[in-house]
């Protein structure tokens, strides 16, 4: 995470006298809203767990795959994450290793098993698909405070819950989208959905997290998502991400996210 940056903003914010407080725009309180979630959302230091990706084609044909993943928080950047493919056969052993940055390039590595290879991803690549999914590259990287400028838009009840909407738009270049409307819980900072705009600013996909639960560790208590759902409006094609078996115990360290670590992985 970028401690620093973060501390920075939240200090702007306290040190506005109370009077500045009630008369914020609507751009300082979606940034106080993100920051907020940001920040009850760290301190998990590194975990594991697996996960089912669904694919679903505009028929509601389905494929199937799973997947082990790692996670690092890391202190004064943005977080690292690795995913191995473990089935099917063919995609057995292709993993994908991510450096989430700020405004800079994020980092990212495939590793091919059927040519030996660990390929780089261009940053110019970042809204393709991820291994045929709807979700892009640039969903699967950590979601820095930096990356976007923010906008509140009101509140609304969201299912069983009371939402702040906000409206993201990316910071960073060669990003698929030109906006992002988000629902985060008003009590427990969540997101709950996501609606993505493409370039033209028409709507292209949504992502709704459901089933959340809370997990109490050493470091404090983290919600998690038991399943994602991303639709593709434009396409007809969806995909689902159905999480299990987190850990929060782990002895993973920096050295287990590098490149040479994608090799050693089966």
């Amino acid at each position: 995470m970028h401690t620093l940056s973060k501390l920075m903003i939240v200090s702007a914010f306290t040190a506005l006298p109370v009077t500045s407080l009630l008369a914020q725009t609507p751009e300082e309180k979606g940034l106080e809203i993100a920051v907020a979630s940001d920040q009850r959302d760290s301190g998990w230091i590194n975990v594991s767990s697996e996960m089912e990706m669904i694919l679903r084609n505009r028929a509601g044909k389905e494929s199937k795959r799973k997947i082990t993943n790692r996670n690092l928080e890391v202190d004064g950047d943005g977080d690292k994450f690795l995913s191995l493919f473990k089935q099917p056969r063919d995609v057995e052993g292709t993993a994908m290793l991510t450096f989430s940055h700020g405004l800079e390039p994020d980092d990212q590595w495939l590793y091919l098993p059927s040519i030996k290879r660990v390929k780089r991803i261009s940053s110019k690549n970042k809204s393709g698909p991820f291994m045929g999914s709807e979700f892009a590259f640039e969903d699967l990287s950590s979601q820095e405070v930096e990356k976007y400028s923010y906008k509140f838009l009101q509140e609304e009840a969201c299912g069983e819950f009371e939402c702040y909407v906000i409206e993201r738009i990316p910071q960073y270049k060669n990003s698929g989208y030109k906006r992002q409307i988000s629902w985060i819980d008003k009590a427990e900072y969540r997101p709950m959905k996501i609606e993505f705009y493409d370039r033209k600013n028409s709507l292209l996909k949504t992502l709704v997290y459901t089933g959340y639960q809370e997990y109490e560790t050493a470091n404090g208590s983290f919600w998690r998502a038991d399943k994602m759902e991303m639709s593709n409006h434009q396409t007809g094609k969806s995909t689902s991400l159905l999480w299990s078996n987190y850990d929060f115990e782990t002895s993973l360290s920096d050295k287990d996210f590098n490149q040479n670590a994608l090799k050693r992985l089966l």
